[in-house]
């Protein structure tokens, strides 16, 4: 069974939280001040929070930079991920990874079809990984944003849970892009 162990150290990350959205703003968003809150009170950094526009060349910039960025270990992305013209957030998360992490997607619409039945359908929630950095595109709800960190990323963030996490996994991700010699 999946668990702390805190016998082990815990081991902070620099989190870039990121809105997509063409009306909101720092003030009234409230998804990002969710995300915001969650991950101060797990004790992790958060290392940049913005908004942007829903645009795709916007989104992929801002997440080329992000990964870019050794001071960014994790992007989480808020809004964008419906079905309507604008939403654009996964198409260009899905540009910018290397690798997809499928299983949260998976796991955060399973979570989701508990709380809201079919109309998780309309999530296009999604995870992977590029340059180093983890990305996940959570929708633009607060509710979804507390699902997808409190039942998701909250543990697999957490260098102590058991049998395993991400955060142990980061010193390898760049694996492919050593030289070979």
């Amino acid at each position: 069974m999946a668990r702390i162990d805190e016998s082990l150290p815990f081991l902070p990350v620099n989190i870039a939280v990121l809105t997509v959205s063409d009306s909101r703003t720092l003030e009234d968003d409230k998804s990002g001040r969710v995300l915001c809150e969650m991950i101060e009170a797990d004790n992790h950094k958060v290392a940049s929070r913005e908004i942007i526009r829903d645009d795709y060349d916007v989104i992929v910039a801002k997440l080329r930079g992000y990964s870019a960025d050794p001071g960014i270990d994790v992007v989480i992305t808020t809004g964008g991920t419906g079905v309507t013209g604008r939403d654009t957030t996964p198409e260009a998360m899905k540009a910018v990874l290397e690798k997809e992490i499928e299983g949260f997607g998976e796991l955060f619409r399973w979570l989701s079809y508990q709380k809201i039945g079919t109309s998780t359908i309309q999530s296009r929630a999604l995870g992977g990984v590029t340059d180093g950095t983890y990305m996940f595109a959570l929708p633009g709800s607060p509710g979804a944003c507390k699902d997808g960190w409190g039942d998701i990323l909250k543990f697999q963030l957490d260098s102590r849970h058991r049998p395993c996490n991400l955060v142990e996994l980061m010193p390898r991700l760049k694996e492919h892009l050593k030289a070979t010699g």
